[in-house]
């Protein structure tokens, strides 16, 4: 074996060491969800929960991994965004804006960190109310919370992308809402938030992926997002667009004295990861960074919106494949819903009834499979959520 394949088959799950970042990670998210969760009151300002939960992150993964022979690069891997009610995705303000709470506002939370590379994702989905989410708010939740589940017992080595992209969009379906289009789970790889095994949210003409088989020891960050409009989010205003990432295989030689100045100092701080341009000194930031995009320098990460009065909830989580099936790392637990709708789809319900690990009979290595060796599937099957009614 080459060093290189070495290098390859030590930086997968088949190592210790990496599944405990993985997991070392996920628990930082989790618990940066759940300070983001209790700062979420009416009246208080977006992007100063936003700045907390990255703030969070920061000084959590700085605690960790601090006393090794080699430097571990560790931080935030997506910045914490705060999207509200009909807004989708990647709201998370610079500094001067004013943006603020209301009660009765459906929170959609979305942050990502990273140890060494290792990324773990989490998005959830809170409804600023007391007591149990009931109404269209509760059928939106518990559509993606249900397609999440699903997901997660079809995202297994042998099965295809192609067989979960059809899957959560009959799953929105009985709750009468859309999956919304342009949403891809993409494979995490070290230092890859974007690989290229892909699962589509919604598959049409215009958006087409390469069909995949999911493998044993790969990772995912399953993304889903609902919503009770028709599931096509517009952009809006591009001035709202402050996530990027730079685009590490193109170049261009920049005009602009700032834009210049701006792309070296993200090369600098932000070489890999998508980072917040509140990073940056907001008025020279602005000047440069419309010059770094135009020339794809950078990707933006549009702020994207349904109409107003639609419905929208988001759910991601990471979910190892180990030998023994699938970890789910990245969650926590829903406020209680009380949908409209009840799910009595039998094949849905099929889904739900996987297990989510397997035991092989007798222990020991995996082997290729005999005809007649089966694999127990341990018994986690999840429930959809139902109209109390």
């Amino acid at each position: 074996m080459s060093d290189d394949e070495r290098d390859e088959k030590e930086l997968d799950l088949s190592s210790h060491e990496v599944v405990t970042k993985y997991k070392t990670a996920a628990e930082i998210v989790n618990k940066a969800l759940k300070l983001v969760i209790s700062e979420c009151k009416p009246k208080a300002k977006i992007v100063d929960i936003c700045e907390k939960g990255d703030s969070f992150i920061r000084e959590q993964t700085g605690n960790v991994y601090k006393n090794v022979k080699r430097k571990i690069e560790r931080g935030v891997a997506f910045p914490t965004c705060l999207s509200v009610n009909n807004t989708v995705c990647h709201f998370s303000p610079l500094a001067s804006d004013e943006a603020v709470l209301e009660e009765g506002d459906i929170l959609k939370i979305d942050l990502a960190c990273h140890i060494d590379g290792f990324i773990a994702a989490v998005a959830h989905t809170h409804v600023l109310q007391n007591g149990p989410v009931t109404g269209r708010a509760a059928d939106v939740l518990a559509a993606a919370n249900t397609a999440a589940e699903v997901a997660l017992r079809l995202v297994r080595p042998g099965k295809k992308n192609k067989d979960v992209t059809e899957a959560i969009q009959k799953v929105a379906a009985a709750y009468d809402c859309k999956i919304v289009e342009g949403v891809l789970s993409h494979q995490l790889k070290q230092f890859v938030i974007d690989g290229n095994k892909v699962v589509l949210s919604v598959s049409n003409p215009d958006t087409r992926v390469d069909e995949a088989e999911f493998e044993e020891n790969e990772v995912y960050a399953i993304d889903i997002v609902t919503s009770t409009g028709d599931g096509k989010p517009k952009l809006l205003d591009e001035k709202q667009t402050t996530i990027y990432k730079r685009a590490v295989d193109k170049s261009y030689h920049l005009k602009m004295k700032a834009s210049r100045f701006i792309f070296s100092e993200i090369s600098q701080k932000f070489p890999i990861m998508p980072f917040s341009a509140r990073a940056l000194e907001e008025k020279r930031a602005r000047l440069g960074l419309v010059e770094c995009v135009n020339h794809e320098l950078l990707q933006p990460y549009p702020v994207l919106h349904e109409k107003p009065g639609d419905f929208v909830a988001h759910i991601k989580f990471t979910v190892l494949l180990m030998p023994n099936g699938s970890d789910r790392l990245s969650s926590i637990p829903l406020q209680e819903l009380q949908p409209t709708k009840t799910v009595d789809d039998p094949e849905i319900k099929a889904w739900l009834a996987l297990g989510t690990k397997t035991k092989k009979k007798g222990g020991g290595k995996k082997k290729k499979g005999k005809k007649g060796d089966k694999a127990d599937e341990s018994v986690e099957a999840a429930e959809p959520v139902n109209s109390t009614k």
